[in-house]
């Protein structure tokens, strides 16, 4: 045997100079009309197989790639379109199809949460009255491209039909098995085709296995697979799991499919140690997920060599596939540029590119030890030892601290019922109190200003003179608009994790180290390498300088340990809730600092924390212990006057509430528009006696809801919440949005908070 068979699960879709943002942005835009659009993503496309190709992987994923998202490629598949976007039937459009992710006029997006435990958000199915119908076979057309284009056999992706389904809204669970009937002949219509193209492999991601899946549950994912090896006899199914250890084992490798793709990296103690005691079925293919695909530090080769011949005993080599976890989805395209990093942090690094090279690599050593693989195996373990010996490693002090801080849990010093009464004698805010989540537009000339100051073109003098402007034109905006509680709008900051990671030893920046994180929006995660650190107050000069501008209350904004943890590429050598700890130290300080510059009202987001919830719910106490002990022990230490409040959003909370409230913030803000006030229902059914405000208008559409829209989400929150203690806000910040519907949507959240209060005042007359 030469080597294992290599494949690949998915590549990044945005291409090496986020080609694919660019020309979508454009498109929105105006700027390049629909067939410049199709042209353009389809050369990003044609590259990213030919990269593949190139690295030498055998079995290359085709319908990987997409324009915004791929789950609102399926329902788009499926002609599963909302009502309220007036679709008629057949292919779905660009047109339609970027109005269900973004809005339109007259029509609401559609919800938007993450994807699984990871920072990518994707785009929920509406089931509720619709009927679906198989209106363009999106894998036969990848594949059909690659195969006449590039001379690649392609192995179509398709998201799993059980994983589609429990992703999806708009049906009742009485309902499952009649939603599973409608879509099962469309799945078996896919698959005829492809089969009757002459494809050999399709990958079946059912990444919901990976969670908690009831017995019941079990019983209908045999009864799909029955049906769809039965429609497509001769198409050889990978069915593809990742991001935990399955559940259910003993069944799911039973199931009639040619092969199972499993995570040997996340759950992989336990996947491998299932394999060992309850074997692997003679016949089928093992695609075995070895490299991580979704952070961003080389391979411990040997061990992963070692794992890998783990299998081997168990499953022979002719019936194994070498592959990363999941898709390169969530990890940069490629280390080439990284060139401004320090040497050997560079070279533990592996983006998808060099993932690739490790899956090849593995294949190749794990049957024969040439000089080839006996040279890179060594080149492997020196860098990895190289990272372990360096000196950002070696801060005993913060160590000591972190270790300390796992120990005793954090807390105020006084009751939220004791803070709430003098808050409320210092800050004199009215009934209903307004505020924003804290960014505002980063505007092109924002953009452009930062830009030549990072290039030196401007001195840091001029610089802080625009950012001041901005403060200023922004502040005096938010008292025409009568907004009760102010920002200082972050201008100067690129993003709400970066900004502070650059601050904060520990941490290092890649150049191109770009990732989507949903729609267009790509994120460049720092790198948490080494022992974090304060170093130097990091907000306080434009907070301190906004608040000298205005007599209302300007918030201190910061972000929250967990989700700059979550939001980065963290250590592989550390628990994470060591790392965690870590950051929370080092905001302590930024905390104290603000308060003795006088700033007492302080926004420490959190929108991540529900994002790192582990996939086994057996595992969710422990999670949630350290979360909120880390957002805890940022705020232990300040006056009972301070009024802390913290932000989450995209997320699904009423599995949570009581973890919300044991972090102990005065008051938190939520999204509730973009999942049309469904997060109220959570809070029908459990008391919340902290301050609440609950999103009333989605900032990721560009639409300005109406006054009406807004007074109506706002009327309903109150019939299950405290009006003492609910404030009105957006979403979440508004740096994406233009400056003009930014104040129009503004305004008219400030007119519905003040006809809410006139209205409330005259009921309780």
């Amino acid at each position: 045997m030469n080597a294992l068979t290599s494949s690949s699960l998915g590549y990044p879709r945005i291409g090496a100079g986020r080609e694919w943002k660019k020309a979508l942005e454009s498109f929105w835009a105006g700027k390049i009309g629909e067939e410049e659009l199709t042209d353009k993503l389809a050369e990003v496309r044609l590259g990213n197989l030919r990269v593949q190709r190139e690295k030498g992987i055998e079995l290359i994923a085709v319908n990987d790639f997409s324009g915004y998202d791929h789950v609102l490629d399926t329902s788009a598949m499926f002609g599963i379109v909302p009502a309220r976007f007036q679709y008629e039937g057949g292919e779905v459009s660009p047109g339609t199809y970027y109005a269900m992710a973004r809005g339109e006029e007259g029509a609401a997006a559609c919800e938007m949460t993450k994807w699984f435990n990871t920072n990518y958000h994707y785009i929920v199915p509406e089931l509720q009255g619709a009927k679906p119908k198989l209106v363009e076979n999106k894998p036969l057309k990848a594949y059909r491209e690659a195969k006449e284009a590039l001379g690649i056999q392609g192995k179509p992706v398709l998201l799993g039909l059980f994983t589609f389904l429990k992703l999806s809204k708009g049906y009742a669970e009485t309902e499952t098995d009649a939603w599973i009937d409608r879509l099962l002949p469309l799945y078996g219509q896919v698959l005829r085709e492809l089969e009757k193209e002459g494809v050999e492999w399709v990958q079946v991601d059912e990444p919901v296995l990976s969670t908690n899946v009831s017995a019941e549950d079990m019983n209908r994912i045999e009864a799909i697979y029955k049906t769809l090896s039965e429609a497509a006899p001769g198409l050889k199914i990978m069915l593809q799991t990742y991001f935990e250890a399955v559940e259910h084992y003993d069944r799911i490798v039973k199931l009639p499919v040619s092969g199972i793709g499993l995570d040997f990296v996340h759950g992989g103690e336990k996947t491998l140690k299932l394999l060992k005691s309850e074997g692997f079925p003679e016949g089928k293919i093992l695609g075995a997920g070895l490299v991580d695909g979704r952070n961003i530090w080389r391979s411990d080769l040997k061990e992963k060599l070692d794992t890998l011949r783990d299998i081997l005993a168990v499953v022979p080599g002719e019936r194994v596939i070498v592959q990363t976890s999941c898709s390169l989805l969530h990890v940069p395209v490629s280390t080439v540029h990284e060139d401004k990093l320090d040497p050997v942090l560079r070279d533990a690094l592996a983006f998808a590119d060099e993932k690739l090279d490790e899956i090849v690599l593995l294949s190749k050593a794990a049957v024969s030890q040439m000089e080839e693989t006996a040279e890179a195996l060594q080149r492997n373990e020196k860098a990895l030892a190289a990272l372990r010996s360096s000196e950002a490693r070696g801060n005993k002090d913060v160590q000591a601290a972190a270790l300390q801080l796992q120990k005793v849990p954090a807390a105020r010093g006084e009751g939220f019922g004791e803070r709430r009464t003098l808050q409320r004698e210092k800050w004199k805010l009215p009934f209903l109190p307004t505020t924003t989540i804290g960014s505002f537009p980063q505007t092109a000339e924002v953009r452009q200003a930062r830009s030549k100051w990072r290039k030196a073109e401007w001195t840091d003098e001029q610089y802080k003179a625009f950012i001041r402007s901005e403060i200023d034109k922004w502040i005096k905006l938010q008292e025409e608009l009568d907004l009760d509680v102010l920002v200082h709008g972050e201008f100067e900051r690129t993003d709400m994790v970066e900004f502070f990671g650059e601050k904060l030893d520990g941490f290092a920046f890649t150049r191109n180290g770009w990732v989507q994180s949903y729609g267009s929006r790509c994120v460049k995660p720092p790198v948490i390498y080494g022992d974090v650190a304060f170093t130097q107050p990091m907000t306080v000069e434009e907070t301190v300088y906004a608040q000298s501008l205005t007599t209302r209350p300007v918030k201190g904004m910061l972000t929250g340990p967990v989700t700059i943890l979550n939001w980065s590429f963290v250590r592989d050598d550390l628990s994470r809730d060591v790392v965690a700890y870590q950051i929370s130290l080092a905001l302590e300080k930024e905390v104290q600092a603000l308060e003795e510059a006088g700033i007492e009202m302080i926004q420490i987001d959190e929108p991540a924390v529900r994002e790192g919830l582990p996939l086994k719910k057996d595992e969710h106490g422990a999670y949630l212990d350290w979360a909120v002990n880390a957002f805890r022990s940022t705020t232990a230490n300040v006056r009972a006057t301070t009024q802390i409040h913290t932000h989450m959003c995209y997320c699904e909370f009423h599995d949570m509430i009581g973890s919300i409230r044991d972090m102990d913030a005065d008051v938190i803000s939520i999204e509730t528009s973009r999942s049309h006030g469904e997060l109220i229902q959570s809070f029908e059914q459990h008391t919340y006696e902290k301050g609440i405000g609950l999103g009333v208008y989605d900032i990721h559409s560009p639409r300005v809801p109406s006054v009406e829209e807004m007074v109506s989400m706002i009327e309903r929150a109150l019939r299950v919440l405290d009006p003492q203690l609910f404030w009105i806000n957006p979403d979440c910040g508004l740096k994406t949005r233009g400056s003009e519907e930014t104040v129009a949507a503004l305004r008219n959240m400030v007119a519905a908070a003040k006809q809410c209060r006139e209205t409330m005042a005259v009921s309780q007359a």
